[in-house]
């Protein structure tokens, strides 16, 4: 028996707005709410609002929370101050990702809160509990709403609702902001690759925060899951379930940045630094396809001389290049910039040249 998904606060204005809602990761959600290529193109060029409140939050905290998120995660959690953030992973035992994630600091040694992907939220939660070492784990996932508003006008379109100054507020930090009685918290953070912020809102004033955007900025639109998917695909983005997962190492999918061995010993180390000094198999990298078609996730690829060397993880049409575009993952020996490779659509082979990424960089 299945349940009925969920819905985000914010459910009935994208009806009004036109929203063509869709099942995702258990939520109903906007897949797009007119053409997708102007959604994107919109955010690249003005400012788009997006409803991420289907996103988890769970809270760590007490004596023993830095202890416990230095043991579960995979970057340095002691660098951070207060208004901080960071990208990083969740390790299992094997050295594979659990999930990725932004740690953003309250208190530092203290008090966390972390944003997890929507479709592994319980998966989370049970691996914090269970790998706990003496922290105060709270699922709040309930208790937030979320709203992202990204693109070239979006730092002012944030100033001109709050009426507080952010544009000062550097990249993967954020600010309290009290309003009508609420705490929110406005992060310099996105899954975009343009500037914006994500506002984490409590969950009754979410839909009103919602519409106050549209009211006071007349460039703003709302954009859907579709548009999302493209804008992070043109960036390399990883999206968990398709290049990251509990089998793949961090530095396959190019995440060894936030792979922080110096910090001391955490869950899955010493596997996946041996990965790592193994020399990694295979590669995460982009794709520019040279033939005519799109690549799909799943569709394998080959070398020039038909011999089976990857898969495609995520392809789409670029918006912003008009051109195909996929991520994937090959073998060593032709994941390198200017190799030639095949991509199998269907019952036919097109030509397809790994590039360096991201596809799309800002003027």
């Amino acid at each position: 028996m299945t349940s009925e998904p969920l819905k985000t606060p914010i459910y009935d204005s994208h009806i009004a707005q036109g929203g063509k809602m869709v099942p995702f990761a258990g939520w109903e959600m906007p897949v797009q709410y007119g053409n997708l290529r102007d959604e994107h193109n919109h955010v690249r060029t003005k400012v788009g609002l997006f409803d991420v409140s289907h996103m988890g939050e769970i809270r760590v905290r007490g004596r023993e929370a830095l202890k416990t998120l230095q043991w579960l995660t995979t970057n340095d959690v002691a660098k951070l101050e207060a208004g901080q953030a960071q990208y990083s992973l969740f390790p299992n035992e094997k050295g594979g990702v659990v999930d990725d994630l932004i740690v953003y600091c309250l208190e530092p040694g203290q008090d966390y809160l972390l944003c997890v992907n929507a479709s592994n939220k319980d998966k989370d939660f049970k691996f914090l509990t269970e790998n706990n070492r003496g922290a105060i784990i709270e699922d709040e996932s309930a208790q937030w709403g979320q709203i992202a508003i990204q693109g070239p006008e979006a730092i002012a379109a944030i100033e001109t609702v709050t009426g507080t100054s952010f544009a000062d507020c550097p990249s993967f930090e954020f600010r309290t902001w009290e309003w009508q009685g609420h705490t929110c918290y406005i992060a310099r953070t996105g899954y975009t690759g343009e500037d914006g912020a994500e506002i984490f809102v409590p969950w009754e004033a979410t839909n009103e925060l919602w519409q106050l955007f549209f009211e006071k900025c007349p460039d703003a639109r709302p954009i859907g899951l579709g548009a999302r998917d493209t804008l992070r695909t043109e960036m390399k983005y990883p999206l968990y379930g398709q290049e990251i997962s509990d089998s793949s190492f961090p530095h396959e999918a190019g995440l060894g940045w936030v792979v922080k061995p110096a910090k001391g010993d955490f869950l899955g180390k010493a596997e996946m630094m041996a990965a790592k000094e193994a020399g990694v198999s295979k590669k995460l990298v982009g794709l520019m396809i040279t033939g005519k078609g799109i690549a799909r996730p799943g569709y394998p690829v080959f070398s020039v001389d038909s011999v089976e060397i990857g898969v495609v993880t995520s392809g789409t049409l670029s918006p912003s290049l008009n051109q195909a575009i996929a991520v994937a993952y090959v073998a060593s020996g032709a994941n390198s910039v200017g190799d030639k490779v095949l991509v199998q659509m269907r019952n036919k082979m097109i030509e397809a040249e790994v590039v360096k990424t991201p596809f799309y960089k800002k003027a």
